[in-house]
């Protein structure tokens, strides 16, 4: 190689010089500047990636941008379903208590004579001793004690025992402590509504003192039968299941389903005054 160089050096060196004059020639002619276009094409990668750079960081601006509008949308969007849905649930209210309302009136079209009170059920106290209720009516609504408390079909729940200002405990027929005149409708048979500590649990209640005489059969209706003045007569409590002879041979029970849902009643009425 040195050897080829030695020899050709000079060959080389004429090469060049002609090779330069020919660049300069073509420069002038064509207006073209050699070394600016070394160097234009030297930044070409550069610019490129200037260029990538610039796009993806304006792509990620965008997609920013357009996601903050998106959980601005989703937030509005949210915001309109809970309006909805504060709007459903006190249509829904405002539906029940019109039923309720139509309820109340078609039973002051069936017993004018009696005044009643509505009111929410807010506790249910069931035991194996006890059943009763808590409602969200008491004196200062005109609610007393032994007021008779019934559902919205009229069917017997219960009676006041204990009333405050704005509360009261309902004991309802199915509590052992409760005792009540009754009558089977049919053959206006006169016995006791009585509680039993072993039917509370089957959700039943007794018929007691049924006489001997008494001709009852499965689907009787038992009503209040009003006697002593202490409630109105004429509400319906159930109907007669089974009849039982007691231990001594003699005496006979019924046992008597109620015709109201005591275990899922929510809403009520006291009836505070019956026309005695």
């Amino acid at each position: 190689m040195r050897q080829f160089f030695r020899n050709n050096g000079g060959l080389l060196l004429v090469a060049a010089v002609l090779l330069a004059a020919v660049l300069a020639l073509g420069a002038g002619i064509l207006g073209y500047d050699p070394v600016t276009g070394v160097f234009e094409l030297l930044a070409t990668p550069f610019r490129a990636a200037s260029g990538a750079i610039t796009n993806w960081t304006q792509d990620q601006y965008d997609r920013s941008f357009r996601f903050q509008e998106l959980e601005e949308e989703n937030e509005a969007l949210r915001q309109r379903v809970a309006e909805l849905e504060r709007d459903a649930i006190a249509g829904q209210d405002a539906a029940r208590e019109n039923e309720r309302m139509k309820d109340l009136l078609g039973l002051a079209e069936e017993r004018p004579e009696l005044q009643y009170r509505d009111a929410a059920v807010v506790r249910g106290a069931s035991s194996n001793w006890t059943a009763d209720l808590t409602i969200d009516r008491g004196t200062a609504g005109g609610v007393e004690v032994n007021d008779c408390v019934i559902d919205q079909y009229g069917y017997l729940v219960g009676v006041v025992t204990e009333a405050d200002l704005n509360s009261s405990v309902v004991t309802t027929i199915l509590d052992p402590t409760l005792k009540l005149g009754g009558r089977v409708a049919r053959t206006d048979e006169a016995a006791i509504l009585e509680g039993d500590f072993t039917l509370m649990l089957e959700g039943l209640l007794r018929l007691a003192y049924v006489s001997e005489e008494a001709q009852l059969v499965t689907g009787d209706q038992v009503t209040t039968s009003g006697l002593g003045g202490v409630y109105p007569p004429g509400l319906i409590v159930g109907s007669v299941q089974t009849l039982y002879v007691e231990e001594d041979g003699i005496s006979r029970y019924a046992q008597v389903k109620p015709a109201a849902d005591i275990a899922g009643v929510r809403y009520v009425y006291v009836i505070v005054d019956y026309g005695e």
